[in-house]
C-alpha cells in the first residue's frame, strides 16, 4: 500500500512569525503574487477564506502560511503600543503545521511573504521571536534565496545575569518547534567562541528536527566537537517564558 503524504494545514491559531506594520491600503494578493513569482519563481497559490477577504492562505509547492491583513484593531491595540513604530495598521503571518524537519523551509517561505509585504506596503516587518525590525532596506541584505540560519535565529549575550559568567543563548529555534539553547562561559573570554558553538549546535538540531534529551550528546561535524545537553530550564529573556537546553562541550 502506498502511503500518501498529508499536506500541511495552515493554522490561524498558531503564534505569528511576523507582524507587518503599514499605513493606507494593504496590497492585493494579485500584487503579492506578481512580486513573489518574480523574486522566487512560482506558482504562488492564494486562497481567501470565505467571508473574510483579509484572511488568506498562501502556498508555494509543499509550503504554506496563513496571513491576516489587516488584523482587527481592537485585538491588536496592546501589541501596537509595545512595538516601536507609528504604523496605523498591522497584519500577521503564521506558519503552517509541518513535520519538524520541514520547518526550516516553512519558516523560509513565511519570511519571503513578510519580505514581499514589507516592500509592497513600504512598511515594517517585526520578527516576533528574534525581536528584529525589518524595513524594506533591511530585507535587501537578506534576499532569502536559500535558508541561512542567521536570518531566522539570533545569538544573544548577557553579562548581567551572573556576576562571573556570560550567558549566551539563541532566540528563534522556537519557530521550528525546538527549545532554545544556551551556554555559560567566564567573563573576559571571546563571545565568538560561544556564538560559533551555539550556531553550529542550532544547525545540527534543525537537521535532526528535535531537541535532544538532557544527557544526550550531539556531534558537531564542522567543529569536530561534541556537546552534551546538561540541563533544561525555563527563562524569559524576551519577555515571555521559553525553554532552554544548556550545552557543554565534551
Amino acid at each position: 500500500m502506498r502511503i500518501r503524504k498529508k499536506t500541511p494545514k495552515p493554522s490561524a491559531k498558531r503564534p505569528p512569525l511576523y507582524f507587518i506594520g503599514y499605513r493606507g491600503t494593504a496590497p492585493s494578493t494579485d500584487e503579492l503574487k506578481v512580486w513573489y513569482e518574480r523574486e522566487y519563481g512560482g506558482p504562488l497559490v492564494i486562497h481567501h477564506e470565505t467571508g473574510s477577504p483579509e484572511s488568506w492562505q498562501a502556498s508555494h509547492g509543499p509550503w504554506s502560511a496563513h496571513t491576516v491583513m489587516p488584523l482587527p484593531a481592537d485585538q491588536v491595540a496592546d501589541v501596537m503600543k509595545q512595538l516601536a513604530w507609528e504604523h496605523e495598521l498591522m497584519g500577521a503571518i503564521a506558519p503552517s503545521l509541518a513535520a519538524p524537519r520541514e520547518m526550516p523551509d516553512t519558516v523560509l517561505f513565511a519570511a519571503r511573504l513578510a519580505r514581499g509585504l514589507t516592500f509592497l506596503t513600504q512598511g515594517t516587518a517585526y520578527d516576533v521571536t528574534t525581536r528584529d525590525y525589518l524595513n524594506p532596506s533591511d530585507w535587501q541584505d537578506r534576499p532569502l534565496t536559500a535558508f541561512i540560519l542567521d536570518d531566522h535565529v539570533a545569538i544573544t549575550h548577557d553579562d548581567t545575569t551572573r556576576t562571573d559568567q556570560v550567558w549566551s543563548y539563541s532566540l528563534g529555534l522556537g519557530k521550528f518547534g525546538l527549545d532554545e539553547i544556551e551556554t555559560w562561559q567566564g567573563k573576559g573570554l571571546s563571545d565568538g567562541t560561544a556564538r560559533e558553538l551555539l550556531t553550529e549546535s542550532a544547525n545540527e538540531l534543525l537537521r535532526l528536527g528535535q531537541s535532544p534529551k538532557v544527557g544526550a550528546d550531539v556531534h558537531l561535524q564542522l567543529l569536530g566537537r561534541t556537546v552534551r545537553i546538561v540541563n533544561y530550564r525555563t527563562a524569559a529573556p524576551a519577555g515571555r517564558m521559553l525553554g532552554f537546553r544548556e550545552l557543554r562541550t565534551q
